[in-house]
């Protein structure tokens, strides 16, 4: 009879799920992202009150679910964080009226009538949900992991030990209806695919499903409206004048979030209160080989961004040698990782002056070392700082592994837009760059040599016409031929 029960409030959920959906699909939904949560145990999400119909959820207001939430629900997270998505997606795709063979999200509604306390927020702020990795990470104390399901097959979660395990989904940009179908009925397998893992396991977990941006448009949205018998009809769009308000601050909103997210500090180690190492990078990516595959692990969220404070303990800096250590923890199955940038400088009689160089790369994992030398590559005078536009070991490399045998080569490291600085940091900032690409890139060289090539075919052109004589004597039809012999 529980059991009866609880799929009939579970259907309700659903159905409120969709009807919430359709209510608000009528208000500016390009401006906000719907956010689903729910749990495989425990009915603490039902104390939960919901937000009343027309408000929209801020940063705050999503913290405070958020910690209220985890207080009685497992913490095992499981985010699954969809590039762009809006309450459309779910009206027009997800069955809403009638049509559940047709639904792009079966695993989803599964989840939902199965879980005790589903959890619905129909509109958050575009800008709050871009926030919500942060909030978790501050919450549960842990960084995030970033997974797939083959990699979360091969790990092993511990109930009591909170995690929290991010899965990037996509979306489709294009125009055509079925793609956009295709690729959210494609991350709803995905959904599924993590909830049986989970329960093979017998992990008990909370599930959030969101996006980080809108994906429609004011000017091209489609809104839905429930009438009063149960019908719809299409809303006529907004005057001008509110649209081009809705547009300016939607932009406003937008370069908010993408200089936080965009733009961030090096990290700075300091010895003795002064600034003496500096690292910048637009990526921070590790893989490593394992069954005949490359295994990638995004270093970036845990070393830079705002609220991010890496462990830099076993940094080092003197007047000849420098070392920046970046400590990590479960990376790629290892519970303990560190990224160590070793460098040194010294005098060059050839140049007369002081050169500083990225003498070694080294990957600490489980008391295992893997060591890239980067000297013969990675250098720049004493008072400048490096700066490449990519740095690795496997594409125009850069990094090489010390020898033949070291475990090294069975690991790729991947620095986009990296800039470092070991010796000489005044202020806290970075010194003029010395760039990695040299005065004459290969697009120069071939421009240079195709000119030549072409210089020189017109000069030997020119040359040979200037060689060209006019005949002394010619042929006159009424007179003898002219008769040339053939022998001397």
């Amino acid at each position: 009879m529980a059991t009866e029960r609880r799929m009939v409030s579970g259907r309700g959920c659903v159905s409120m799920f969709l009807a919430m959906f359709c209510l608000f699909s009528s208000g500016t939904c390009d401006e906000q992202v719907p956010l689903v949560l729910w749990t495989s145990e425990g009915s603490g999400l039902l104390s939960l009150a919901g937000p009343a119909a027309g408000h929209i959820v801020g940063v705050s207001q999503l913290g405070s679910y958020l910690e209220n939430a985890l207080n009685s629900a497992p913490h095992n997270i499981l985010l699954f964080l969809q590039d762009k998505m809006s309450v459309e997606d779910f009206t027009m795709y997800g069955g809403a009226f009638g049509n559940k063979q047709d639904s792009a999200f079966p695993n989803l509604e599964r989840a939902l009538l199965s879980s005790p306390s589903p959890f619905v927020l129909p509109a958050v702020a575009w800008p709050a949900s871009s926030t919500v990795i942060g909030q978790l990470q501050d919450q549960l104390d842990t960084s995030p992991l970033y997974m797939d399901p083959e990699t979360l097959s091969q790990l092993r979660l511990n109930g009591s030990t909170p995690a929290l395990l991010v899965f990037r989904l996509p979306y489709s940009t294009g125009a055509d209806v079925m793609s956009a179908k295709e690729v959210l009925r494609g991350n709803d397998e995905v959904i599924g695919q993590v909830i049986s893992i989970m329960k093979s396991q017998s992990v008990p977990y909370t599930a959030i499903y969101t996006a980080i941006r809108p994906s429609r448009e004011a000017s091209s949205s489609i809104s839905v409206e429930a009438g009063v018998g149960g019908g719809r009809s299409l809303l006529q769009y907004a005057d001008k004048r509110r649209e081009r308000e809705r547009q300016r601050e939607r932009e406003r909103q937008e370069k908010k979030v993408q200089e936080r997210a965009g733009v961030y500090p090096p990290v700075d180690f300091k010895e003795g209160g002064a600034s003496c190492i500096l690292l910048w990078a637009e990526n921070l990516t590790v893989s490593v080989l394992r069954g005949g595959r490359w295994e990638r692990h995004d270093l970036t969220s845990l070393t830079f961004g705002e609220g991010v404070t890496p462990r830099l303990q076993g940094s080092r800096c003197n007047q000849s040698h420098s070392s920046l250590v970046l400590n990590y923890e479960n990376i790629l199955g290892h519970r303990s990782f560190r990224l160590v940038f070793a460098m040194s400088q010294r005098h060059y009689k050839v140049s007369a002056r002081r050169w500083f160089t990225l003498d070694a790369v080294e990957i600490e994992y489980d008391g295992q070392k893997a060591t890239f030398n980067g000297s013969r590559n990675v250098y720049a005078p004493l008072e400048y700082s490096y700066r490449c536009q990519s740095v690795t070991n496997f594409r125009y490399p850069l990094l090489v592994p010390r020898t033949s045998k070291d475990p090294a080569n069975q690991w790729r490291v991947s620095f986009t837009d990296f800039q470092i600085q070991g010796f000489s940091v005044s202020g806290g900032e970075f010194s003029y760059a010395s760039d990695c690409a040299g005065f004459f890139s290969p697009g120069i060289w071939m421009g240079l040599m195709t000119s030549l090539l072409m210089v020189l075919v017109l000069t030997y052109g020119l040359h040979m016409i200037m060689q060209l004589h006019t005949m002394d004597r010619f042929d006159d039809p009424k007179g003898p031929a002219i008769s040339v012999p053939q022998t001397d």
